[in-house]
C-alpha cells in the first residue's frame, strides 16, 4: 500500500481543544511499497499498529540506560509487569539505540547531539504514523547545564536558542542553509511546571540554549581547546541570562523545529546537573547525581498521569457537568 505523511488527522485532545495535524509532507514516501526504518531495524512491514497504534506519549533521552531506568520507572507506577528477565523489553532489533514501550509510553535513547537524534525523530515519527498513533506528545528528557539556577533545578523548555542566541534550528539540505523556528509548546510547558509546583525541588519555565557540543559551543574552559578567556565566557553568560536562557543542552532546538515542523506537541524537560556561572565541571556524589536524574522523570510522569486519568475519566470540566447534572 502506499505510505504518505501528510495531512494525518489527529484526534481532539482533552487538555486544549484542538485537533492536531501532521502538516509536513513527503511525498517520496508514496513510491515505497516498503518502508525501512533502518536504524530501528523495523519496516512496514512488521505489524507497527499492533505494537504502536495505542502509544500517546514519545519519550526520548541521550544514554541507553536512562531509558532503561525510566522505562523500569513507568513499569513501576503503572503497575504494569516487567518481563520475567526484570528488565523492560527493547524492540529496537539494531545497536543503534534501544526501544521501549510501556502502555501508553514509548520510549526510545536518541545519543548525544543532534546529527543522531535526527535520525531518531524521522524514525520514529514515521513508526507513528504507520501505527496510526495519534496525538502522540513527544517530550525529551535529560540532563542540562544551569544559567543561573541551582543544581537539582528542573526546567521544562518554552523555546530553543541556537549558538548565535537565535531561537531557531539551522541545518545545511542540498548545499544551502535552512532555518526553523525553535519554539516550542508554551502551554504545554506551563501545565507539566505547574503539575510538580508542590515537589521538593524548583520545576520553573525557561528558555534552552541547544548547543552543537558541549566544550566550546558552551563556553567551557575545561575542553582540550580554547582560545577566550574567562572574561569572554562570563560576558557570553550574562547575553544568556539577559535572554531568559535557564540551561544549556545539545538537543532542544531540534527537538522544538522537527515537531513544529510536523505539528506534534512537544517538550524539553532537563535538571541541571550544574550552575554554569559557578563554574564548568560536573562533580557530583553518585547519589546526588541518582536523585537528580529522576527529577525529570517525575515531572514527566506527573503529566502523563494526569492525561491517563483523562482518558479514563474524561476531563475535569466533564466530569463536573455530569456530576452536578
Amino acid at each position: 500500500p502506499p505510505y504518505i505523511l501528510n495531512h494525518v488527522n489527529l484526534r481532539s485532545n482533552h487538555l486544549t481543544g484542538n485537533v492536531f495535524h501532521m502538516e509536513a509532507s513527503n511525498p517520496h514516501l508514496n513510491q515505497l511499497s516498503k518502508d525501512h526504518l533502518y536504524h530501528l531495524g523495523l519496516s512496514t512491514e512488521d505489524d507497527l499498529e499492533g505494537l504502536f497504534g495505542d502509544s500517546k506519549f514519545f519519550c526520548l533521552g541521550g544514554s541507553v540506560s536512562r531509558m532503561e531506568r525510566l522505562a523500569a520507572f513507568f513499569h513501576e507506577k503503572l503497575a504494569i509487569a516487567l518481563p520475567p528477565d526484570g528488565k523492560p523489553k527493547n524492540l529496537c532489533r539494531t545497536d543503534r539505540f534501544v526501544l521501549f514501550k510501556v502502555g501508553p509510553i514509548v520510549l526510545a535513547n536518541h545519543g548525544m547531539g543532534m546529527p543522531s537524534m535526527s535520525i531518531l525523530l524521522h524514525e520514529m515519527a514515521k513508526l507513528f504514523h504507520y501505527a496510526k498513533a495519534n496525538d502522540v506528545v513527544f517530550m525529551r528528557v535529560g540532563t542540562s547545564g544551569g544559567v543561573g539556577v541551582a543544581p537539582g533545578t528542573v526546567v521544562v523548555t518554552d523555546k530553543a536558542f541556537d549558538g548565535t542566541l537565535r531561537c531557531q534550528y539551522q541545518h545545511i539540505v542540498l548545499g544551502k542553509q535552512k532555518t526553523w523556528d525553535a519554539s516550542l509548546d508554551a502551554d504545554l510547558a506551563k501545565e507539566i511546571a505547574s503539575l510538580s509546583r508542590n515537589a521538593d525541588y524548583d520545576v520553573i519555565v525557561g528558555s534552552t540554549l541547544g548547543t552543537n557540543d558541549f566544550y566550546e559551543g558552551q563556553g567551557r574552559l575545561d575542553g582540550a581547546l580554547c582560545d577566550y578567556t574567562e572574561s569572554d565566557k562570563m560576558e557570553f553568560l550574562q547575553q544568556l541570562v539577559k535572554c531568559g536562557i535557564k540551561n544549556i543542552e545539545m538537543e532542544a532546538t531540534l527537538t522544538a523545529s522537527f515537531c513544529r515542523r510536523l505539528n506534534i506537541r512537544a517538550a524539553v524537560v532537563c535538571v541541571a546537573l550544574v550552575n554554569r556561572l559557578h563554574g564548568d565541571q560536573v562533580d557530583i556524589p553518585p547519589d546526588v547525581y541518582g536523585d537528580y536524574q529522576q527529577r525529570p522523570m517525575e515531572v514527566v510522569y506527573r503529566y502523563i498521569r494526569k492525561r491517563i486519568d483523562e482518558e479514563d475519566n474524561g476531563p475535569p470540566a466533564k466530569r463536573g457537568k455530569s456530576e452536578s447534572e
